[in-house]
Protein backbone atom coordinates (compact mmCIF):
# COMPACT_ATOMS: atom_id res chain seq x y z
CA UNK A 1 0.00 0.00 0.00
CA UNK A 2 1.08 3.37 -0.53
CA UNK A 3 -0.36 6.55 0.93
CA UNK A 4 0.45 10.30 -0.46
CA UNK A 5 0.00 13.17 1.73
CA UNK A 6 1.11 16.93 1.77
CA UNK A 7 -0.73 18.57 -1.49
CA UNK A 8 -2.45 21.71 -1.49
CA UNK A 9 -2.70 25.08 -2.58
CA UNK A 10 0.50 27.58 -2.72
CA UNK A 11 1.08 30.85 -4.77
CA UNK A 12 4.05 30.91 -7.56
CA UNK A 13 7.27 30.39 -6.41
CA UNK A 14 6.38 28.91 -3.55
CA UNK A 15 6.91 25.43 -1.69
CA UNK A 16 5.15 21.74 -1.10
CA UNK A 17 6.48 18.96 0.39
CA UNK A 18 4.72 15.42 -0.68
CA UNK A 19 5.31 12.21 1.24
CA UNK A 20 4.59 8.50 0.10
CA UNK A 21 4.42 6.58 3.06
CA UNK A 22 4.30 2.38 2.08
CA UNK A 23 3.66 -0.48 3.91
CA UNK A 24 2.99 -4.26 3.05
CA UNK A 25 6.18 -5.05 1.36
CA UNK A 26 9.64 -5.31 1.65
CA UNK A 27 10.85 -0.92 0.71
CA UNK A 28 14.49 -1.47 0.53
CA UNK A 29 13.90 -3.42 -2.28
CA UNK A 30 11.57 -1.37 -4.86
CA UNK A 31 12.01 1.49 -6.28
CA UNK A 32 9.38 4.54 -5.76
CA UNK A 33 8.06 6.45 -8.55
CA UNK A 34 6.65 10.15 -8.78
CA UNK A 35 4.13 11.29 -11.36
CA UNK A 36 1.21 14.05 -12.06
CA UNK A 37 -1.77 14.18 -13.84
CA UNK A 38 -3.26 17.35 -14.89
CA UNK A 39 -6.88 17.83 -16.38
CA UNK A 40 -7.29 16.60 -19.90
CA UNK A 41 -3.39 15.79 -20.06
CA UNK A 42 -1.53 12.68 -19.48
CA UNK A 43 -0.02 11.14 -16.69
CA UNK A 44 3.54 12.07 -16.17
CA UNK A 45 6.59 10.82 -14.55
CA UNK A 46 8.62 13.17 -12.53
CA UNK A 47 10.43 11.38 -10.34
CA UNK A 48 11.71 8.16 -9.68
CA UNK A 49 13.97 6.65 -6.48
CA UNK A 50 15.56 3.52 -7.48
CA UNK A 51 16.23 1.27 -4.51
CA UNK A 52 20.23 2.13 -4.05
CA UNK A 53 20.72 4.77 -6.36
CA UNK A 54 20.45 8.49 -7.28
CA UNK A 55 17.03 9.27 -8.47
CA UNK A 56 15.95 10.79 -11.64
CA UNK A 57 14.34 13.80 -12.45
CA UNK A 58 12.09 14.60 -15.63
CA UNK A 59 13.25 17.62 -17.84
CA UNK A 60 10.56 19.94 -16.17
CA UNK A 61 11.13 19.08 -12.68
CA UNK A 62 15.12 19.19 -12.63
CA UNK A 63 16.58 21.91 -9.97
CA UNK A 64 13.41 22.25 -8.86
CA UNK A 65 12.44 19.21 -7.22
CA UNK A 66 14.16 16.89 -4.98
CA UNK A 67 13.23 13.36 -4.21
CA UNK A 68 14.22 11.24 -1.33
CA UNK A 69 13.96 7.99 0.37
CA UNK A 70 13.93 6.96 3.76
CA UNK A 71 14.60 3.20 4.04
CA UNK A 72 14.00 3.60 7.76
CA UNK A 73 10.60 5.08 7.80
CA UNK A 74 9.68 3.05 4.41
CA UNK A 75 8.58 6.34 2.75
CA UNK A 76 9.66 8.68 0.04
CA UNK A 77 9.78 12.46 -0.10
CA UNK A 78 9.66 14.71 -3.03
CA UNK A 79 10.38 18.03 -1.88
CA UNK A 80 8.93 20.78 -4.31
CA UNK A 81 10.32 24.44 -4.47
CA UNK A 82 9.93 27.36 -7.36
CA UNK A 83 6.57 25.91 -8.23
CA UNK A 84 4.63 26.98 -11.00
CA UNK A 85 1.06 26.94 -12.13
CA UNK A 86 1.87 23.99 -14.65
CA UNK A 87 3.06 21.86 -11.66
CA UNK A 88 -1.00 21.79 -10.37
CA UNK A 89 -2.05 18.72 -10.87
CA UNK A 90 -2.97 14.97 -8.83
CA UNK A 91 0.59 13.63 -7.61
CA UNK A 92 0.59 10.19 -7.35
CA UNK A 93 3.15 7.63 -5.83
CA UNK A 94 3.75 4.09 -7.64
CA UNK A 95 5.92 0.66 -6.74
CA UNK A 96 8.00 0.05 -9.85
CA UNK A 97 7.78 -3.29 -10.35
CA UNK A 98 11.16 -4.11 -12.01
CA UNK A 99 14.54 -2.70 -11.26
CA UNK A 100 15.70 -3.43 -14.73
CA UNK A 101 15.41 -0.58 -17.65
CA UNK A 102 16.11 1.87 -15.16
CA UNK A 103 15.62 4.50 -18.61
CA UNK A 104 12.18 3.43 -18.87
CA UNK A 105 11.50 4.56 -15.42
CA UNK A 106 8.54 7.49 -16.63
CA UNK A 107 6.37 4.51 -18.19
CA UNK A 108 3.63 3.75 -15.87
CA UNK A 109 2.95 1.04 -17.25
CA UNK A 110 6.52 -0.24 -15.20
CA UNK A 111 4.56 0.61 -11.86
CA UNK A 112 1.82 -2.02 -10.01
CA UNK A 113 0.98 -0.30 -6.65
CA UNK A 114 0.00 3.08 -6.82
CA UNK A 115 -1.45 5.56 -4.26
CA UNK A 116 -4.64 7.58 -4.17
CA UNK A 117 -2.83 10.71 -5.12
CA UNK A 118 -2.70 14.23 -3.33
CA UNK A 119 -3.72 17.47 -5.62
CA UNK A 120 -1.46 20.23 -5.89
CA UNK A 121 -2.52 23.48 -6.67
CA UNK A 122 -0.42 26.38 -7.34
CA UNK A 123 -2.23 29.48 -8.23
CA UNK A 124 -1.67 33.49 -7.68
Amino acid sequence: QLVESGGGSVQPGGSLRLSCATSGFTFAYFGIGWFRQAPGKEREGISYSPADQAPYYADSVKGRFRNSRDNAKDEVILEMHSLEPEDSGIYFCARRRTSRWEDQWADSLTYDIWGQGTQVTVSS
